[in-house]
C-alpha cells in the first residue's frame, strides 16, 4: 500500500534531472516547456511528480480550514504564533507563509501538470494508447482539483491551463470564478471518463473514475453555494441534481462501503480500506517520506503524557485545542469524539519538576504513539481526502436542497451516520440542511471539512460571529467578521510578482 507513496513523493527529489528546475518552480509566473519527455518512464516519474505537489495539502487544510472555523480555538499562550493571525480573522495576512504556501503549492502542482499534459500531447506516442489515456485522466484530475483548491481559498485565481514563457504569464491577471469552474469541471468530466474504477499492486493510490466523480459531485455542490455578494466559491448555481446523479453511481458501484467502526477508518493497519475513495499516502522511515499533518495541531505535552520524554518530538509546538463548542455539540457517549479528541492530559512528574496537566482538548484523530516515526514530522498514516461517509451526506444535501430523492433517504443516511458514533442513537424522522451540516461537523472533525462547508451552507458568517464571543476568552480574535473574511487575500509576494496587476480581495 506504501509503494506509491513512494514513487510520488521520491519524484520530487529524482524526477528530471535535465529539467528538475522547470518543474520546481512554485507560482505561475516562471515556466518553460521541457524537453525532457523521451521515453516512459520519463513520463511516469513526470505523473508521480506531480502527484508529490498533494504532499502538503492535509497540514493546509487543518490550518486554513480547520483552525480558522469554529472546530479549534487557537489562540497562543505562548507569544504569537504563525498560525494565530489565521485564527484570529486577521486583515494583514497577505505575508502569512500558510496563504502564500497554498498559492504557490497549488501552482507548482498546476505547472507540472500543463507541462505533463502538453507532452503527452506532443510525444505521449512513446506509451501505449491505454496508459497515455490514463495519464491524461490523471493529469487532468490532479489540475482540477488544485485549482478547486485555489478558488475555495482565494476565489478568482489566474488561470494557466497549457506552459507558458513568463512574458506570456506577465500578461494573465485573475480569471472569474466561473470560468476557472470550467476547467475544473471539463477536468475531472475527462477524469471520470478514462480513469480505471480501481488498482492494484503499486498503483493502489493513484486516482480513479470514482474519485473523478467524487470529487466533481464535491465542486458542484460547492459551486452552489451561497454568493455572499464576492468573488468566492459559492455561485449559487444549483447544480444539486447533476452532483446527486454522481453520488448515487458511486453507491451503486458497489466498491465501497460504510464501515461499521468509526475507529477503523483512521487505523494504521487498515489503510486503503473501503471508506476510501482517494486519498494521500505517506511512509515513515526518517526518508523525508512521512507525513506532518497528525502532530500540527497537538502539543509536546500530548506527547509527553502518552510517551514521557519521546524523543524527536519536542519541537516547541504549542497546542490548538478543540473549542468548546465543538465539545458540546456532541452527545454523551458519542465514539466519534472519543475517536478525535482527548479532552485533558497530564505530564507525569519527573523529578523536580512536577506533574503538568492540560483540560483542553487535543486532536488526536491520527495519532497512533505506538506507530510513531522517527520524528513527530514521519507518520505512515495516509491523510484521506474523499470517503464513503462523505459521498452519502452529500446525497442528503443535494436532496434537501432540492436536486431529487426523498426525504427518507435522508433520515435514513444521518440514522446511519449518528448510529455508528451511539449505537443506541434514536431514528431520524425530520432532518433539516442545518442539522445535516452540524452533523457533517462531528463526522469530519479534524479533517479540514468545516470551513468549506460553513461557506458553502451560506450561514458562515452568522455562525461565526455568534461563536466567536463564546470561545474568545482572551480576547484575541476580530469581535466580529464580514463576507470578506470567508476568502483569503491574495499573497503579498504574488501582488508584487505581478507588479501589483493583480487586485487584492477586498477587506485586506
Amino acid at each position: 500500500m506504501k509503494k506509491i507513496s513512494l514513487l510520488f513523493l521520491t519524484a520530487a527529489a529524482l524526477t528530471f534531472s535535465s529539467c528538475e528546475e522547470e518543474l520546481n518552480q512554485a507560482p505561475i509566473s516562471s515556466g518553460s516547456v521541457p524537453t525532457f519527455y523521451q521515453s516512459a518512464t520519463d513520463f511516469s516519474q513526470a505523473l508521480n511528480a506531480t502527484y508529490s505537489a498533494l504532499r502538503n495539502f492535509p497540514d493546509r487544510e487543518l490550518t486554513l480550514s480547520e483552525t480558522r472555523s469554529d472546530n479549534i480555538y487557537g489562540v497562543s499562550t505562548q507569544g504569537v504564533r504563525p498560525w494565530e493571525p489565521i485564527n484570529n480573522f486577521s486583515t494583514t495576512i497577505a505575508t502569512s507563509e500558510f496563504v502564500d504556501e497554498a498559492w504557490s503549492a497549488n501552482y507548482s502542482g498546476i505547472f507540472r501538470a500543463n507541462v505533463l499534459l502538453d507532452q503527452l500531447g506532443k510525444n505521449g506516442n512513446v506509451l501505449a494508447a491505454d496508459v497515455r489515456s490514463r495519464m491524461e485522466g490523471e493529469a487532468k484530475f490532479l489540475r482540477a482539483f488544485f485549482y478547486f483548491n485555489l478558488v475555495q481559498y482565494f476565489g478568482r485565481v489566474p488561470l494557466v491551463d497549457k506552459p507558458l514563457s513568463p512574458q506570456e504569464v506577465e500578461a494573465i491577471n485573475r480569471t472569474p470564478v466561473e470560468e476557472v469552474y470550467t476547467l475544473i469541471v471539463a477536468d475531472l468530466l475527462d477524469a471520470a471518463s478514462t480513469l480505471a474504477p480501481s488498482y492494484t499492486g503499486a498503483d493502489v493510490g493513484r486516482a480513479t473514475k470514482w474519485a473523478a466523480k467524487g470529487m466533481l459531485a464535491r465542486v458542484y455542490l460547492t459551486r452552489s453555494g451561497a454568493t455572499y455578494g464576492i468573488d468566492g466559491p459559492g455561485r449559487g448555481t444549483n447544480d444539486y441534481a447533476a452532483a446527486l446523479g454522481l453520488l448515487n453511481e458511486i453507491i451503486a458501484s458497489g466498491q465501497f462501503q460504510f464501515l461499521p467502526s468509526y475507529a477503523d477508518i483512521f487505523s494504521y493497519t487498515n489503510e486503503a480500506n473501503k471508506e476510501v475513495l482517494f486519498d494521500i499516502r505517506y511512509s515513515s522511515g526518517g526518508t523525508g517520506l512521512g507525513a506532518t499533518y497528525p502532530s500540527i495541531l497537538v502539543s509536546n505535552n500530548y506527547f509527553n503524557s502518552v510517551v514521557p520524554n519521546t524523543s524527536g518530538f519536542s519541537t516547541g509546538d504549542e497546542l490548538r485545542p478543540a473549542s468548546n463548542n465543538l465539545l458540546s455539540t456532541f452527545a454523551t457517549g458519542d465514539l466519534r469524539r472519543s475517536q478525535a479528541l482527548q479532552v485533558g492530559f497530564t505530564v507525569a512528574a519527573s523529578g523536580s519538576t512536577p506533574a503538568v496537566t492540560d483540560p483542553r482538548a487535543a486532536f488526536k484523530k491520527y495519532l497512533d504513539v505506538a506507530r510513531r516515526g522517527t520524528t513527530r514530522a514521519d507518520w505512515s498514516i495516509n491523510f484521506i481526502v474523499l470517503r464513503y461517509t462523505d459521498v452519502l451526506l452529500m446525497k442528503a444535501e443535494c436532496i434537501l436542497k432540492g436536486g431529487g430523492g426523498t426525504q427518507s433517504e435522508v433520515n435514513a443516511i444521518m440514522t446511519q451516520v449518528r448510529r455508528r458514533g451511539i449505537a443506541t442513537a434514536p431514528a431520524v424522522t425530520s432532518t433539516t440542511y442545518e442539522q445535516l451540516i452540524e452533523e457533517r461537523r462531528r463526522e469530519f472533525v479534524g479533517e479540514g471539512l468545516r470551513w468549506h462547508d460553513l461557506v458553502r451552507s451560506g450561514n458562515a458568517v452568522t455562525i461565526m460571529n455568534a461563536w466567536i464571543p463564546q470561545d474568545d476568552v482572551s480576547k484575541r480574535m476580530r469581535s466580529s467578521i464580514t463576507a470578506n473574511d470567508l476568502i483569503y487575500p491574495v499573497p503579498q509576494s504574488e501582488l508584487s510578482a505581478s507588479g501589483y496587476a493583480y487586485e487584492q480581495n477586498p477587506g485586506y
